[in-house]
């Protein structure tokens, strides 16, 4: 008992000097780094109370003594922790994806409205049960607003996010406006069908003026319908992809949506040297081109035809391909921000609008027909909304 007594005492002489440890070594950074701190620690602090003969009780005595270290042990202590994104920011492709975009009258009940777009995690568990779901048939989803709607409900934003109408040479890039967007990506296309029914039957009654459901798909393990990869310099790595497209702070993100049609008399007749010419790359591998027209797409979204040009601004690429054989296909683009100045940079550049008077040469098989920013709020953004 004296000796459990001395080493009782010997712990209430080890705590200050552990608290401060803790204090001096939190100070250095949280989360892996921290983790990585404890067993160091630990194993400090047991070989120290070793040497006072901790290590002569039994082992139940041992076992106690050891419990009370690690009690004593720095743990990780995550001070701020970084706003959350909604699901469908940053996160890898699914083989299907759903755009929903949504305009609402001029007298709908925006509050309703943005309550029920709010609460679409809850949705989506209604069509994956949480508990059984797994990476095959999850659905990651997300919803964004237009400037208008978003100031209407009470939402703040850092940056303007204004979509401009754009003309260039070789056509325009409309701007179609819009309230509401879902984006939601998922394996089993019939889940994403059965999301939007839900999302457009617990709209309040009367209050949506016309909407539009697109479902994309996977084409050839991810070529564009033109049969270019698509995405090739898309962030590869998850924290690229978050730093790209959450703004810092807000866990937000700005994005851009439209709606190409594709000319496929062009892209079925045409040479495929000249198609690589309007792209930049070769069609088979996607190789960039080391000489190319400044009126390239690779040279007008990375800002020069240089070879492997440094690129100003980058995205996080999201668009798949859409449509059918008997009617309309294409891709329909979709890219995740931190910055809408990234944005309108690219699409600057596309109509010419870049300060060299240059058309991007994609443009050329084919044609932008609907277009608009949104804001994606950090997941915190969206609790307090709904």
């Amino acid at each position: 008992m004296a000796t459990m007594r001395g080493s009782a005492r010997l712990f209430q002489t080890l705590r200050p000097a552990c608290s401060q440890g803790q204090r001096r070594l939190l100070s250095t950074g949280t989360g892996a780094g921290a983790k990585s701190w404890r067993p160091l620690v630990l194993g400090a602090m047991t070989a120290g109370a070793g040497a006072f003969g901790v290590y002569k009780y039994t082992w139940e005595s041992k076992r106690n003594v050891i419990e009370d270290l690690q009690s004593l042990a720095p743990k990780p202590v995550h001070a701020v922790n970084l706003p959350e994104a909604q699901p469908s920011v940053w996160s890898g492709g699914k083989n299907n994806a759903l755009y929903l975009w949504i305009h609402l009258k001029p007298n709908a009940n925006v509050k309703d409205v943005a309550k029920v777009a709010c609460k679409l995690q809850k949705f989506v568990d209604q069509v994956v049960d949480p508990k059984t779901k797994d990476e095959d048939d999850e659905v990651l989803a997300g919803v964004g607003f237009g400037p208008n709607f978003y100031k209407q409900i009470g939402g703040n934003v850092k940056q303007d996010y204004n979509f401009a109408h754009r003309k260039g040479a070789l056509g325009d890039m409309p701007s179609s406006g819009g309230d509401v967007f879902f984006h939601a990506k998922c394996n089993t296309q019939s889940k994403l069908f059965e999301l939007a029914q839900l999302l457009m039957k617990n709209m309040p009654a009367g209050s949506v003026d016309k909407a539009e459901d697109i479902y994309s798909f996977v084409f050839k393990n991810g070529r564009d319908l033109s049969g270019f990869i698509d995405g090739t310099e898309n962030p590869a790595d998850d924290e690229s992809r978050q730093n790209v497209a959450v703004e810092p702070g807000t866990g937000g993100s700005y994005v851009i949506t439209q709606k190409w049609i594709h000319d496929f008399s062009v892209i079925n007749n045409e040479k495929d040297k000249t198609m690589e010419g309007w792209v930049g790359r070769t069609r088979p591998d996607s190789m960039e081109l080391s000489r190319k027209s400044i009126t390239s797409h690779v040279a007008r979204m990375t800002g020069g035809n240089a070879y492997q040009q440094k690129k100003k601004f980058e995205m996080v690429r999201q668009s798949m391909p859409f449509g059918t054989v008997t009617g309309e296909a294409g891709l329909f683009f979709i890219g995740y921000c931190a910055s809408p100045d990234n944005l309108n940079f690219m699409i600057d550049r596309m109509v010419g609008a870049g300060g060299d008077g240059q058309s991007d040469d994609i443009m050329k098989l084919t044609r932008n027909v609907k277009g608009t920013y949104w804001y994606f709020p950090g997941t915190s953004e969206l609790t307090k909304l709904a």
